[in-house]
């Protein structure tokens, strides 16, 4: 299953704010949807789309046994109807990310970044998906979608903090923040 994610004119997600951590952003546009489809989602209207940008939610990557149960614990699911804030942050790794073998990866990963034991304390709070999109031709390796309530913004800002003062972002080459919000809903 493909997630396409289409920067435009309209879509369920409106654009708060756009910005090239590192590296060459994104056009700048309004709003965002997301399409879950069989294939990669193609702009019906090309002419109301800045950009797509999709991927796969696949196996997780880089963990030890112990440590997908603990996540798989403690995540919450995406579409809550509380987490109206979202981020779209597409990342492009280094060459030599992707020069090391698994093991070394895995070792600065978690070992030394403590990318999953440092996370773990923002769920179920922070709800995340990755989407692997490397072997698809797009820009980007990897697209990480995060869903939250608004009081947890700061929580947020933590986590994303946190995570780039790793050494594991030391190998981004490209990084693009989209931060997102859609209306809540109101049950009546």
């Amino acid at each position: 299953m493909f997630t396409t994610f289409r920067g435009g004119q309209s879509g369920a997600w409106q654009v708060v704010s756009q910005a090239a951590v590192k590296g060459v952003g994104l056009l700048r546009t309004p709003a965002l949807s997301v399409l879950h489809s069989e294939s990669i989602a193609l702009p019906i209207l090309p002419s109301q789309t800045s950009w797509r940008l999709a991927g796969v939610a696949s196996h997780v990557r880089y963990v030890e046994r112990g440590e997908k149960e603990k996540l798989v614990a403690v995540q919450a699911g995406l579409g809550r109807p509380e987490a109206t804030r979202a981020a779209l942050i597409p990342i492009k790794k280094k060459s030599a990310w992707w020069e090391l073998t698994q093991e070394e990866r895995r070792r600065i990963f978690e070992d030394k970044s403590q990318h999953i034991a440092a996370s773990l304390k923002y769920l179920p709070a922070i709800a995340r998906q990755l989407y692997h999109c490397r072997d698809l031709g797009e820009p980007f390796d990897f697209l990480t979608w995060f869903e939250f309530d608004p009081a947890h913004s700061a929580l947020f800002e933590e986590l994303v903090a946190m995570l780039r003062a790793t050494e594991e972002w030391s190998y981004v080459e490209r990084e693009v923040d989209v931060r997102l919000e859609q209306e809540r809903l109101d049950a009546e």
